[in-house]
């Protein structure tokens, strides 16, 4: 019988990996405006290719089709915890222990004691009171907006936050406030504005992920404290390294005590699978539970990804050493680039923007260094600013000195060749 059906199956779907597409006059017309679409961001230099990676993440990668030898200088795998032996022994002894994953959302029958144990670890870690698990900081950000304000509430949003953020706020009925790109004047002036609202929150990220630049925090809470307002950070690119424990901006710039929320993501220095969170006082984390969306109706973490996870903060929380690693090697970086010529944005972060303006002029530069062994990708519209396309290359605690002089040589040889320096 099984057979059966399956060969119906088969003759009515035109057999197994043939493909179909839609029929009629909409999808005719459908199809010819995509495909103008994408012809217009080809033909704006703008286009997205994926590389294929037949390896491990790490500093050396090799790529498929037989390209070995890659330097990679791309991930958000800060502190090369995503191919730590030890990090992945985890996972793979939480994925024989609970099994794959658990087919359902938590409150129904997708809560282990292993989700626990991490939501409790994040929250230590962060000294906060309590904290929740999200399958990654996209839903983390989508989920606390929406179910922390109302109409009677005002959220203040600087205008460079990272697109989670921006999404998030758009699903919330509160009162928006866009604030200029780490501007404080600006930022008073729209606190003053708030004044007339219950609620003021104000959200940044902690480190913007497209020019490497760090939040005023300590100005924020300042202005904050003046206005009665509370104070929301992303720290998806600090958490794990920025801080002399790692735990982000706010352990950086002193105000720990004064943030009151902090959203984070698994998926980047620590361990780099998935995942992500918010972290704050326990009441608000009580009510993601019962109010959050995409905790509510999305599948809870597999267990592989947190025991990954789970592992890379007991790395940090035994030794800063790894957190501490980076500073030297982002400043030779930033350092030999800019005697180079180049202008690189930001300070003192490893996501080091190098500034070409052209979009035409990152990809083909990109690709330039590919041939060089250097993986690095060229950013333009929509993912920054158009007129503010870069190559953003990011260190990594596990890069050697030899890479990263390497990866200035080839920069300086590729920037010379198509006019980006003298």
């Amino acid at each position: 019988m099984w057979l059966a059906v399956r060969a119906v199956r088969g003759v009515r779907g035109g057999g197994a990996g043939s493909p179909r597409a839609a029929s009629g006059a909409a999808a005719a017309q459908l199809r010819r405006r995509l495909e103008s679409e994408l012809e217009d961001i080809r033909g704006a230099g703008t286009w997205k290719s994926e590389r294929v990676i037949a390896s491990k993440q790490g500093p050396h990668l090799r790529l498929a089709g037989g390209g070995g030898g890659i330097i990679n200088f791309c991930a958000n795998n800060y502190l090369g915890l995503a191919s730590h032996p030890e990090v992945i022994r985890a996972a793979v002894e939480a994925l024989e222990k609970f099994g794959a994953g658990l087919s359902s959302v938590r409150f129904i029958c997708g809560t282990q004691s292993i989700h626990k144990d991490l939501e409790e670890k994040i929250a230590r870690f962060h000294q906060r009171e309590d904290a929740i698990l999200y399958a990654s900081c996209f839903d983390a950000n989508a989920g606390i907006f929406e179910a922390l304000l109302t109409p009677e509430d005002a959220v203040l949003s600087d205008e460079l936050n990272h697109a989670s953020i921006i999404d998030g706020i758009r699903l919330c009925k509160a009162n928006k406030y866009r604030y200029k790109h780490m501007d404080m004047q600006d930022l008073e002036a729209k606190l003053q504005e708030a004044q007339k609202h219950r609620l003021r929150l104000v959200a940044t990220d902690g480190a913007f992920s497209m020019d490497g630049d760090i939040a005023p925090l300590r100005e924020i809470c300042q202005l904050a404290q003046k206005y009665d307002a509370l104070v929301f950070i992303d720290e998806c690119h600090a958490t794990g390294f920025l801080g002399p424990n790692g735990r982000g901006t706010d352990e950086l710039l002193g105000v720990m005590d004064k943030v009151t929320i902090v959203n984070s993501t698994l998926g980047k220095a620590l361990g780099g699978a998935a995942g992500g969170y918010t972290t704050g006082p326990k009441p608000l984390i009580d009510l993601l539970r019962q109010r959050s969306r995409p905790y509510l109706f999305s599948n809870s973490l597999p267990p592989a990804v947190v025991g990954c996870a789970s592992k890379a903060l007991d790395l940090l929380m035994e030794s800063n050493a790894i957190a501490q690693s980076m500073a030297a090697k982002t400043q030779r970086f930033r350092s030999k680039m800019t005697a180079a010529g180049f202008t690189i944005s930001g300070k003192d972060h490893p996501i080091c923007p190098v500034m070409l303006g052209d979009a035409r002029l990152a990809s083909v530069m990109a690709e330039d260094m590919l041939n060089r062994g250097i993986y690095v990708i060229g950013f333009s519209y929509p993912v920054v600013p158009k007129g503010k396309a870069r190559i953003r290359v990011q260190i990594s605690a596990v890069h050697s000195d030899e890479d990263i002089d390497r990866c200035v040589e080839a920069f300086t040889e590729v920037g010379r060749k198509h006019g980006a320096l003298p």
